[in-house]
């Protein structure tokens, strides 16, 4: 029976990755021979996708010539329309063991074989030249230029894949279809016309007016369609998010919608993004497409300049919708206009007539700092969900991380907080002391730049950990990189609060107190790479506390840091 869908896969039939049982047996056996690659959490959502056919008509990871040909023209080589590479990034360690003809076993992070990939290109990584063509930009502000330029590997390798299982999911499992599943949904309810709409971001009231408003405009039934792979440093987890998705539900009329996640991993290129969300959509049967204002904006760079043209993405997408098949609702920003208490296009508000406008950063900032959402701003079963994982202040978790030159007064100022949240004694209080954690967890690492930000990651990591189950971390490592502060404290602000104190102490002064010589003994050339003398300390560049301890006491340091979270609601 033909399906009631009428749009057919992007690029011709569907691929089939996934192999029979036989297929599996005989691979299973092979893979014991095969060298290994790990993948990391973004290949996990890439494979994934290649599998269960969301990325059709790719076959497997881009090859050099199908790279090249997406960079410099957003096309494959056979022509048809691709706009962001999906390439298999390695290490130069990694890519000196393997060569091209051979085929190497695909792991997940437990060691779960999930893949055989045939490798039929190697070649070095131009980044920057990426960066560019896909981002537009080299600047590492934005978290996608970041994430090629830091977490990329040297070398990519392209293939077709036989996939014996897809990454593993243990929630929401309903909620996981794939592309063919899907389509059979509709055969059942006998939709003709889909609308898709994709977001990492809870369901405001705008979002809710803007997917009807799109729903009758397109005479169709919607499909949401939830990001849950990696999103944006500091959104909601995808489990908060789901729960709202589903709150959410209840408003929209029966049997119109279906609610189904998506496990990408957001790339944040704006316009070419547009045209694989776009595309994606069309896998999964949708004959419409929702791209609103700043679709998968990263932000602003470092001087609050917005990365691309806030109708750059829309401009695109409607510019190529012919040539993928699926008809794009634009939309404009939807405000709030308060003395006629509805929603409108902000493109059409009357001269003079008063508006409010409340974005997704707004929700985040209010939920986190236990200010009130107004009514007409979002659902209240969103509130209540979002409440439930994000409470106020003074009962989430937190995490008080200080950062200074060896001798500054980081580790007892962490003793001072210690004793005065256990007086509090309303959470549970760790202390994570530089010193104490290197003896503890990480006694076999050296001094050097690498085992130093290993030993203040793993520090991050504990101090999350204690933040996620809302008690409190305090930490006092040097952590002399800012990269690597920025990372915990993206990990962390996910769960709870964090709060850095840049104990700014002159090193003049810090040398006076090094009871153990260890600056005397790095001047004289004795120990190498100390931080301050011949390696870096890079200064916090907007701590919540800077505080200089020549002229304070431990308790008066320790005071400014609790007057602080007194005022942030922590205490």
């Amino acid at each position: 029976m033909k399906s009631a869908s009428i749009i057919e896969y992007h690029g011709g039939p569907p691929v089939q990755l996934v192999v029979n049982e036989e297929r599996a047996a005989t691979l299973k056996e092979i893979s014991l021979n095969l060298p290994e690659i790990t993948l990391n959490d973004r290949q996990l959502c890439d494979l994934e996708l290649l599998a269960t056919g969301v990325f059709s008509p790719l076959g497997g990871f881009m090859t050099r010539p199908d790279y090249e040909s997406v960079l410099d023209r957003m096309r494959l080589q056979n022509n048809v329309l691709w706009p962001i590479p999906i390439c298999l990034g390695i290490s130069d360690t990694k890519a000196r063991t393997l060569e091209v003809g051979q085929s190497v076993a695909l792991r997940d992070h437990e060691g779960f074989l999930l893949a055989v990939m045939h490798i039929e290109d190697m070649w070095p990584v131009d980044r920057e030249k990426e960066a560019s063509l896909v981002y537009g930009t080299t600047d590492i502000k934005h978290q996608g230029v970041k994430y090629l330029l830091s977490a990329e590997g040297d070398y990519y390798i392209g293939g077709k894949l036989e996939v014996l299982s897809i990454p593993l999911h243990f929630d929401f499992k309903q909620l996981r279809l794939t592309p063919k599943e899907i389509r059979r949904v509709y055969q059942k309810l006998r939709w003709k016309r889909v609308l898709g709409f994709q977001t990492r971001n809870p369901i405001q009231r705008l979002h809710f007016e803007m997917t009807i408003k799109a729903m009758r405009q397109a005479k169709a039934n919607l499909l949401l369609l939830p990001v849950a792979g990696m999103t944006k440093p500091g959104d909601f987890d995808h489990y908060t998010r789901v729960r709202c998705y589903r709150a959410v539900t209840k408003h929209y009329p029966p049997d119109s919608f279906i609610l189904n996640l998506l496990p990408l991993s957001m790339r944040l290129a704006g316009p070419r993004d547009a045209l694989l969300h776009t595309i994606i959509a069309k896998n999964y049967g949708c004959t419409h497409f929702i791209v609103g204002r700043d679709h998968a904006s990263p932000g602003t760079d470092a001087a609050g300049k917005s990365f691309y043209d806030s109708h750059a993405a829309q401009q695109l997408a409607e510019r190529y919708s012919g040539d993928i098949g699926v008809t794009i609702i634009p939309f404009e920003e939807l405000v709030y206009l308060p003395f006629e208490d509805e929603y409108r296009s902000s493109d059409q508000i009357p001269e003079g007539e008063q508006y409010i406008s409340f974005s997704s950063s707004d929700i985040r900032s209010r939920i986190r700092s236990g200010r009130r959402i107004p009514e007409w701003a979002t659902f209240k079963e969103v509130v209540a969900e979002l409440k439930k994982a994000y409470p106020s202040p003074d009962r989430q978790g937190f995490t008080v991380f200080l950062t200074g030159l060896s001798g500054a007064g980081k580790s007892t100022i962490a003793k001072v907080l210690y004793a005065r949240f256990l007086e509090m004694g309303d959470r549970p209080v760790t202390l994570l002391d530089g010193d104490i954690v290197r003896r503890n967890l990480s006694s076999q690492l050296s001094f050097s730049k690498e085992d130093r930000d290993t030993n203040v990651r793993r520090i991050g990591f504990v101090a999350g950990e204690i933040t996620k189950n809302r008690g409190i971390a305090i930490c006092a490592p040097i952590a002399p990189y800012n990269g690597t502060r920025t990372e915990i404290r993206n990990a962390i602000e996910s769960y709870g609060g964090f709060i850095e104190v840049h104990v700014s102490t002159p090193i003049k002064v810090c040398e006076t107190r090094d009871r153990k010589g260890m600056y005397a003994k790095a001047r004289a050339g004795l120990i190498k790479g100390f931080t301050g003398v011949d390696d870096p300390y890079e200064i916090p560049e907007s701590p919540e506390v800077r505080i200089d301890t020549s002229d304070l006491t431990p308790d008066e340091a320790a005071q400014e840091i609790l007057l602080f979270m007194e005022q942030k609601g922590y205490i």
